[in-house]
């Protein structure tokens, strides 16, 4: 029972993570999409943006699946944790591979050349 205020401060943190690399990379989009005329490279950077924010996002929920697993584990509670992190990871994987793809945007440029490239 003491441990479940340090799973929902996991689930509280990951939820304050996504939600404002949400508010980042809207506000990513409509400086350098809107206000610039730069829209598609606009579109990527802010989906970086997101996709950085939802794969930091992932693993405070993860902490907290471990924490309240460790309280009373039964064989049910360690086999549930381990198909959330098997799923959990495999989408921190295919979304860092999304970001990796996005980031090298086609020729092997740089993520800070992309904001070159948006400033200009």
């Amino acid at each position: 029972m003491s441990h479940n205020w340090m799973v929902s401060l996991c689930q509280l943190l990951a939820l304050f993570v996504i939600f404002t690399g949400i508010v980042k990379s809207l506000l990513v989009y409509l400086r350098h999409g809107l206000l610039s005329g730069h829209s598609a490279l606009a579109f990527q950077e802010s989906r970086l943006e997101m996709g950085y924010a939802f794969s930091l996002g992932l693993g405070f929920p993860i902490g907290g699946s471990i924490l309240k697993t460790t309280i009373a584990p039964s064989w049910n509670d360690i086999g549930q944790l381990a198909a959330i992190i098997a799923i959990r990871t495999l989408l921190n994987s295919l979304l860092l591979q999304a970001i990796t793809g996005s980031s090298s945007d086609g020729d092997d440029r740089d993520r800070t050349s992309l904001w070159d490239r948006l400033k200009s």
